[in-house]
């Protein structure tokens, strides 16, 4: 992807230059105190590189969902979260329009980096109102969208902004979309995608989609037994949408039109209650016990996933195989990540996983860092997947 159809920090000149950097900062709080930096980590390499080429960073950011301006939905606290990650003072302004932001602007040398206060403040943010996307705009002399995870959503800082100014993809960005690129829109063939998770209702769309863009389609977690149930085999108490057996049947079919095999579980880890260290044992997928209920893969179908992983050059993955939240129930998903980074190292696969589940899936078997990608952009990751144009990302290619 490096004739990328969007422009990077590569081709600005930031010296002496207002640059507005729309970042992802929506971190989780308690009592005040940032449980998991994760995002402003990710945004650090953008806002040191803009700073050290004499930049002056302005970041845009949202926090939670206010109506209206609330002193809880601040991003005051994380002003000094950031200034620690990226080892430098980061002033504030207590608005990101009028004037308390415009002499902020003002006040801002070569270098400086400030943050402006939630920009979801005003109403014209979510709008994507063509006057506030002024008012913004009038703070900076270029855009950089460095927030993937925003990029679903047509707002005035992500959307409207890349349109009224100068527009560049932040190295996040810039990561995401090389990735994701690799993933599904030219990726090394053959392509296998995993999708597990408790539901098939949440993800009809992604299914549909990827059946017509990947060679086999590995389906696992809750949603399987609703896949198990349109093939006319018992499933005993497990989880399942059977009123959805139909459009299981219908994405079957779809795949099988398109080429794509569909891989089910063979057999299956199954208990009476869902509890950590419940007794168990493993089933043939066709002798499932009426009073029993599948809480994971079994290792006939590990092995399954694992020969698919093989013969696969990419691999997408969201979703994980099981209750990999208690134990036993997660060494399905477990074995399975710990296969697909092991080819992932070898060379001999690119590895793409986004969602939170997987994330934290990936987070427990130890193999995040191990993979190609990890998307931590929840549902602009989705969207992706499922097809759908991102605003903020089509922006940046205008």
């Amino acid at each position: 992807m490096t004739a990328a159809p969007f422009k990077t920090l590569d081709q600005a000149s930031l010296k002496g230059q207002r640059v507005l950097v729309r970042v992802d900062l929506n971190v989780p709080m308690e009592n005040g105190r940032i449980t998991d930096a994760t995002r402003i980590e990710r945004v650090v390499p953008t806002i040191r590189e803009i700073a050290d080429k004499g930049g002056r960073v302005i970041l845009l950011a949202h926090f939670g969902r206010p109506k209206g301006r609330d002193p809880k939905e601040s991003l005051k606290p994380v002003a000094e979260a950031v200034s620690q990650h990226i080892g430098q003072p980061v002033a504030f302004a207590d608005d990101c329009v009028g004037e308390p932001a415009q002499k902020a602007v003002a006040a801002l040398k070569d270098g400086d980096v400030l943050l402006l206060e939630n920009t979801r403040f005003h109403a014209g943010e979510e709008k994507n109102d063509p006057a506030f996307v002024a008012e913004l705009a009038k703070l900076g002399d270029l855009y950089v969208n460095d927030a993937f995870s925003a990029a679903h959503r047509a707002h005035a800082s992500t959307e409207g902004l890349a349109r009224a100014l100068p527009a560049f993809a932040g190295r996040t960005m810039q990561a995401e979309l090389e990735a994701l690129s690799k993933g599904l829109e030219a990726p090394a063939r053959p392509v296998v995608a995993i999708v597990g998770g408790a539901k098939v209702s949440t993800k009809i769309d992604l299914l549909e989609n990827l059946v017509t863009k990947v060679d086999a389609l590995v389906i696992g977690g809750g949603m399987a037994n609703t896949f198990v149930h349109a093939t006319g085999l018992g499933i005993g108490k497990s989880l399942a949408e059977k009123d959805l057996a139909a459009t299981a049947q219908r994405i079957i079919d779809k795949a099988r039109e398109a080429n794509c095999a569909i891989i089910l579980p063979v057999d299956g880890v199954c208990a009476y209650e869902f509890k950590a260290g419940a007794a168990n044992h493993t089933y043939g997928i066709d002798a499932i016990p009426e009073d029993q209920m599948i809480l994971d893969v079994g290792s006939q179908s590990v092995e399954r996933v694992n020969a698919a992983i093989n013969d696969a050059k990419t691999l997408v993955w969201n979703g994980p195989l099981g209750a990999f939240e208690i134990a036993p129930f997660d060494q399905g998903t477990v074995a399975a990540a710990r296969h697909a980074a092991q080819r992932t190292k070898e060379g001999k696969l690119v590895s793409v996983a986004g969602g939170g589940d997987t994330v934290a899936a990936l987070n427990h078997a130890g193999v995040a860092d191990d993979f190609t990608y990890v998307s931590t952009a929840g549902g602009a990751f989705l969207e992706w997947l499922e097809g759908k144009p991102l605003p903020g990302v089509d922006a940046l290619k205008a």
